[in-house]
């Protein structure tokens, strides 16, 4: 290895190193410079990424740092840093002490960092099931909540499964090629058949990954029992680091039309089964839970066109759909007292009550409302547009309606912000970091709504 090769490597150096440090070092730090060396790395790591030329050389056996990693790696340690700074005083009031948690965050980090960097099967597997490990540790990090090891538990029993049926896919695509190069496996698939049962066993496992029906099922569950700063973290980068295993491989190897059914079918259910049930919702979280259901039936119909256009509304709306959510469940963590505010209605008046929080969290829903100027309607109409040029009309068609039906549950929470009276607790005054981390999130919603042509070039320069 050169020291051009580290070069290129380093945002997973600084991650994994940063991760290691807090690990060892934490019982004799505070838990304040825990956060602030975590923020730091994440912020080190994404800036570097963002600086560096992409290569298509490997740097290591496995790694190469590729266009796509350019662009995903300052998201993934966007999400983090947010997460971080939402975490420290979340913790603080609901006694989540120790030196794990922002050290899982890290790993969590570091994982993401190398999946869009592998270059061959057996590395985007194992990046992908290293984020999911850490995120069943972060899910039952509260352990003075029995939900929240109940999440716990669900998460790692039904991921478990997912991660086999995800393993014996990636087995019959390297007997169907060969070779465990993604180029190699994807671009001359030898044994259609074999390449083919491959793929449909892969979506099984994907369908759990992203929340799709049916394997949408732990969604509110896990979502409702995790600290409200790790649903922020899971309901970002975790789907956005499935989106990109997709997205991978269907990018060196274009949708077969044996798959178009089983994405199809992906798409339309969880579109439209997704907002349903969000409807019936009281708890928030569980209603931004199967709303993520839908929002990744979304994701799915771009996938499902095949082309240049689709996937690069898949990456948009990951970045939206990231500014989106942790402006949201930050909101919400931000909010909490001595308990999470459950129900919607226990948002009632805080509009007023506190005015930035309420402003955010009004924000993030009027944007997975897909109104504009916000950030979600520019990709709603980047995905849509893809489906129909594509040729899937009539998902579109079906999409856009659920997108106009979801509408009356996010706008029903800044009804309860603005137009209702509260009886619950006032919330304590916001911190420093959790502030800055609010107005990140809503200032990148507001600038891709407004202007998205930086992250569209960069999106340009990611897909070549």
């Amino acid at each position: 290895m050169t020291l051009v090769d580290l070069y290129s490597i380093m945002p997973i150096v600084i991650t994994a190193c940063a991760a290691l440090f807090v690990l060892l070092c934490g019982p004799v730090l505070l838990s304040a410079s825990l956060t602030a060396i975590g923020v730091t790395a994440s912020a080190a790591a994404g800036v570097w990424a963002a600086l560096s030329t992409p290569t298509s050389t490997q740097a290591v056996a496995g790694l190469a740092f590729t266009p796509l990693a350019r662009f995903l790696i300052p998201l993934f340690c966007s999400a983090a840093a947010i997460t971080l700074l939402l975490s420290h005083s979340y913790n603080e009031r609901r006694g989540i002490k120790g030196e794990e948690f922002p050290a899982t965050v890290l790993f969590a980090l570091f994982a993401t960092c190398v999946l869009p960097c592998a270059t061959n099967m057996l590395i985007l597997f194992l990046a992908l099931e290293s984020v999911s490990f850490a995120f069943y540790i972060l899910v039952s990090m509260d352990l003075n909540r029995a939900e929240s090891g109940e999440a716990g538990l669900k998460y790692l029993l039904l991921g478990a499964v997912a991660a086999a049926f995800t393993a014996f896919g990636f087995a019959l695509l390297f007997t169907g090629s060969g070779t465990l190069q993604l180029s190699g496996a994807l671009a001359r698939p030898d044994n259609r058949a074999i390449i083919s049962a491959g793929w449909g066993v892969i979506l099984v496992g994907m369908a759990f990954k992203l929340s799709l029906v049916p394997g949408h099922l732990w969604t509110p569950d896990v979502y409702q029992g995790a600290p409200a700063p790790v649903s922020a973290f899971l309901s970002t980068s975790s789907k956005v680091a499935a989106a990109a295993l997709l997205l991978m491989l269907l990018a060196l190897f274009p949708p077969m039309q044996e798959l178009r059914v089983p994405l199809a079918a992906l798409s339309v259910l969880s579109m439209v089964l997704g907002n349903l049930a969000a409807l019936k919702q009281q708890n928030i979280k569980r209603m931004l839970a199967y709303s993520s259901v839908a929002h990744m039936g979304y994701l799915t119909l771009a996938l499902l066109s095949g082309s240049r256009d689709g996937y690069a509304a898949v990456l948009l709306y990951g970045a939206v759909y990231t500014a989106m959510n942790l402006a949201a469940f930050g909101a919400i963590s931000s909010l909490s007292v001595e308990q999470e505010r459950e129900l919607i209605t226990d948002y009632a008046g805080l509009g007023f009550a506190a005015p930035l929080r309420g402003g955010v969290l009004a924000l993030a829903m009027i944007s997975l409302a897909g109104i504009p100027p916000a950030a979600g309607f520019i990709g709603k109409f980047f995905i849509f547009y893809a489906a129909i040029k594509g040729g899937a009309i009539s998902l579109a068609i079906i999409g856009i309606l659920s997108a106009a039906a979801s509408a009356y549950f996010y706008l029903r929470v800044v009804a309860q912000l603005y137009m209702h009276r509260g009886q619950v607790p006032a919330p304590k005054p916001v911190s420093l970091a959790e502030g800055i981390a609010l107005c990140c999130a809503s200032l990148s919603i507001l600038v891709i709504g407004v202007y998205p042509g930086p992250l569209l070039g960069a999106i340009e320069a990611a897909l070549h």
